[in-house]
């Protein structure tokens, strides 16, 4: 399972948010989001929004941390980024 988290540093709704994805499939990023109760509305096209109070328990329980740069290359390279329409 390879759960991947980029750090807090997305801000919006008066807090910061991390994204959390998988390189692998969607599947397992779902089932590991269940795990943690992180509410499916979170989910955002590749990725689920967590905020930041949520970063060191999702770490904890698995989690692999990286930059924001690398979270996105290993979605393009697992082909799993799913960009906004233009």
């Amino acid at each position: 399972m390879t759960v991947l988290i980029d750090p807090p540093n997305a801000a919006g709704h008066g807090r910061l948010w991390s994204h959390l994805a998988s390189d692998a499939s969607y599947a397992e990023l779902h089932e590991f989001a269940r795990g943690l109760g992180i509410p499916e509305r979170g989910f955002d096209r590749d990725h689920y929004d967590v905020p930041s109070e949520w970063y060191d328990r999702v770490v904890a329980s698995g989690a692999e941390p990286v930059s924001s740069r690398e979270l996105v290359a290993r979605l393009l390279a697992a082909g799993l980024r799913r960009r906004k329409p233009r």
